[in-house]
């Protein structure tokens, strides 16, 4: 018996219609593979050369919880080593460049303390062109060989620790909820402009809280030969019981400056605790500044309270005051450097505009325990 035999046809890929995934819009996939986990972007790559490529040069990666899997009696060890070999092979094989890096360790475990050799390493690898750095809960010593991001415009510190006994010079810029230095003893040099949106509830409860600002923050920190406070840190520094003056004087505080607002009776309460523990400071330079009247302290003003006579005289030899309206408060405050700095040689007095020519009279005639001081009232036209 004969059968004919059956021709069989092979189809070619050149024959089939291209599949509808390898042919979509670069900017669909780029939207397709930035919502899925790192691990789920890595399988696409099975699905064409197009979409391999592309996830090899996200610019945005993310590892956390969603980006290992995970198996009910897996030991979390083997999760650990999954999750950072997992890192290591994205990094090795990524081409493109990076404008965002997130390792967090949020609402999981994978990461333990033997994780840190691995973190300082893959920022270190991200040094180059880091741009903007946000840690959270975290560990980081970096290695001695370690120089700085170069290109860093941005950075976001939340529940840290800095451990810095090196560290000379501090100047901040931005918003914080808290703040302390824990062994920086060779801390010299402070800055702090604190920028906040005074009217949430959560900052409210931070200028207006019962901690002791003052006392945490600068109790322990000796070596302060320059400080400067602006915006509204004095404000912060001033929540809580504000002490005549601190338990530990600050012999080695030249140099003070700050932004301050009169109508705050323990703002003006800061400023007199600082010059009363700092009998070296030589030069003083502040600028007065309004609030809002919901703001303020509630606080009843006794000159005799505030004011009090120093243990130890003032060392102030330069005074610089600027933006004065001529109000009591402000008054009073130069009315006290006057009187107890027997060194002063010179106090600059700047106002704002519309003040009236009686101000310059005020002071002349204040008492000064300096026989040297001069005063000096510049108004704006001069």
């Amino acid at each position: 018996m004969y059968i004919k035999p059956v021709k069989v046809t092979h189809l070619k890929m050149t024959d089939i219609e291209s599949d509808r995934i390898s042919c979509l819009p670069d900017q669909l996939i780029d939207k397709i593979l930035s919502y899925l986990p790192i691990k789920d972007a890595g399988r696409t790559s099975v699905l064409s050369r197009k979409w391999g490529k592309k996830w090899s040069i996200q610019p945005n990666l993310v590892f956390d919880k969603r980006s290992v899997s995970t198996l009910a009696l897996e030991d979390l060890s083997i999760i650990r080593r999954k999750f950072l070999r997992m890192i290591d092979h994205v990094l090795l094989l990524h081409s493109g460049p990076i404008n965002k890096f997130k390792l967090s360790n949020s609402g999981s475990n994978i990461m333990g303390v033997n994780s840190l050799a691995d973190i300082h390493r893959w920022i270190l690898h991200l040094t180059g062109s880091l741009c903007r750095l946000k840690l959270y809960y975290c560990c980081l010593k970096p290695p001695m060989t370690f120089e700085g991001f170069r290109n860093l415009r941005g950075l976001e510190l939340e529940w840290i620790n800095i451990h810095a006994p090196n560290l000379k010079i501090f100047h901040f810029f931005g918003n914080f909820e808290d703040i302390s230095f824990e062994n920086s003893s060779q801390l010299s040099n402070i800055m702090v402009i604190l920028y906040i949106y005074v009217h949430s509830e959560s900052n409210q409860r931070i200028l207006h809280g019962c901690s002791n600002n003052l006392l945490k923050l600068f109790d322990h920190q000796p070596h302060i030969e320059r400080l400067v406070i602006g915006d509204y840190f004095l404000k912060y520094l001033a929540a809580g019981v504000v002490p005549v003056k601190l338990p530990t004087p600050y012999m080695n505080l030249t140099y003070l400056g700050l932004l301050i607002n009169f109508i705050d009776s323990k703002e003006i309460s800061v400023v007199l605790c600082l010059l009363k523990s700092s009998p070296n400071i030589r030069e003083f330079t502040m600028f007065a500044i309004e609030k809002q009247p919901g703001l303020l302290t509630p606080a009843s003003y006794c000159c005799e309270d505030i004011f009090s006579e120093p243990d130890i005289p003032l060392g102030l030899r330069y005074v610089n005051i600027e933006d004065i309206s001529g109000n009591k408060f402000e008054l009073d405050f130069i009315k006290y450097l006057l009187l107890y700095s027997p060194v002063l040689e010179n106090m600059i007095v700047k106002p704002t505009q519309n003040v009236k020519p009686e101000l310059m009279t005020k002071l002349i005639r204040f008492k000064r325990a300096s026989s040297q001081a001069e005063v000096i009232y510049r108004g704006k036209d001069s």
